[in-house]
């Protein structure tokens, strides 16, 4: 039996070079932001400085850093119409749908709705930083019957979102436990939904359809959604000593255990050692350890068993939860950080833009002739 060509349509364009950027880098396991380490900035830097280094291309003076969180806390406010609008859309839907719809709807009420300059672009980006945020906590807080909460000037992008989302004025820990989350997935060179994202700006579109197709393509569990599906898991579980059955018998299914491997990281992905540090903080902040130690026995197993490490996604799913973020939420809150990098890479896309228009290797049937409908 002859066996199948392996051709370059079968491996996802694994290892391809599709374009270059000064944004975001891998090389050899390190991923870096606009040359500087992630272990660095997340230890050291505020979401709010890595934002302005995706925009800006350096690291902030305090005026520069304060002017920005500003205009995000502005920008982040949800024009009137707008909000009327949204008001009406199902809340039974998947949350990442109902965000989807609602970026793209954010286009019709931008003051610069007609203006495809970097300048606007720019503005644009800085809206659309504060706008998913509050849209994110506005769906949770309409369909629990509350009232909408604005973000404030002042306050840092992490304060601001767990105080839209839960209407409480959030602890310090928790406000840097989340503000170091946003780093960690800010950007990530030419992930699935960033090449969406720059895809779409290649055509010369607006800034909301690239970030409106980003999130089209964060969804899917292979990506964004895959934190999600970690928390789903962990509550089927249950409780820690039932955990090495339920892996060992779901490998046994071959099913897919979430949050593990990664296509770009051979030795494990450099953000989930400071997520795994995040959960066991966060545990034992709020007295309820069991995620985190579940999460740590299912990372044992299946680094014995499949020999692959986690990444990003899997210490997300018990850190999240424990900063009291509604499980079907994870995946658009990956949204509110990555939208720095979606932005930065869409107006670098359009500084120096060339049409993305790749070709596809044919093995479909050849030489066929039109045969009469009547002869069929």
């Amino acid at each position: 039996m002859a066996t199948k060509e392996i051709s370059l349509a079968d491996s996802g364009l694994e290892d391809i070079v599709a374009t270059s950027t000064s944004v975001c880098s891998i090389e050899n396991g390190v991923l870096a932001y606009r040359g500087y380490n992630i272990d660095e900035l997340a230890e050291k830097a505020t979401f709010g400085e890595v934002t302005y280094l995706l925009f800006y291309g350096h690291l902030p003076t305090k005026a520069e850093l304060s002017k920005l969180e500003d205009a995000i806390a502005e920008g982040g406010k949800i024009p009137a119409a707008h909000l009327e609008l949204i008001k009406q859309f199902p809340l039974t839907v998947p949350p990442m749908d109902w965000l989807r719809t609602a970026v793209s709807a954010l286009s019709f009420y931008d003051p610069d709705y007609k203006d495809n300059s970097a300048e606007a672009n720019l503005r644009k980006a800085i809206r659309l930083t504060g706008q998913i945020p509050t849209l994110v906590a506005a769906f949770d807080r309409l369909r629990n019957k509350k009232s909408l909460i604005e973000p404030q000037k002042g306050r840092s992008q992490a304060w601001n979102f767990l105080h839209m989302l839960t209407g409480q004025e959030p602890d310090a820990t928790s406000v840097k436990t989340f503000d170091i989350c946003l780093i960690l997935h800010a950007d990530h060179e030419l992930n699935a939904s960033t090449f969406s994202a720059r895809v779409t700006a290649a055509t010369l579109s607006d800034i909301h359809s690239a970030v409106t197709s980003a999130i089209g393509t964060l969804k899917g569990s292979l990506h964004g959604g895959a934190n999600e599906q970690v928390m789903v898991m962990l509550q089927k579980i249950g409780d820690a000593a039932k955990v090495e059955a339920w892996i060992h018998d779901a490998l046994v299914r071959k099913e897919k255990i979430m949050g593990f491997g990664h296509r770009v990281y051979k030795n494990g992905d450099p953000r989930a050692k400071h997520l795994m540090k995040l959960s066991e903080a966060m545990g034992k902040l709020k007295g309820e350890t069991k995620w985190y130690e579940m999460s740590r026995v299912i990372d044992s197993v299946v680094q014995k068993e499949k020999n692959l490490l986690p990444n990003v996604d899997f210490y997300s799913a018990s850190t999240y939860h424990y900063l009291g973020i509604p499980t079907d939420i994870f995946t658009p809150v990956f949204a509110c950080s990555r939208v720095t990098g979606w932005t930065a890479h869409v107006m670098e896309q359009l500084a120096h833009n060339r049409l993305i228009r790749p070709r596809a290797e044919y093995l479909g049937a050849r030489d066929q002739h039109y045969v009469p409908i009547d002869k069929r």
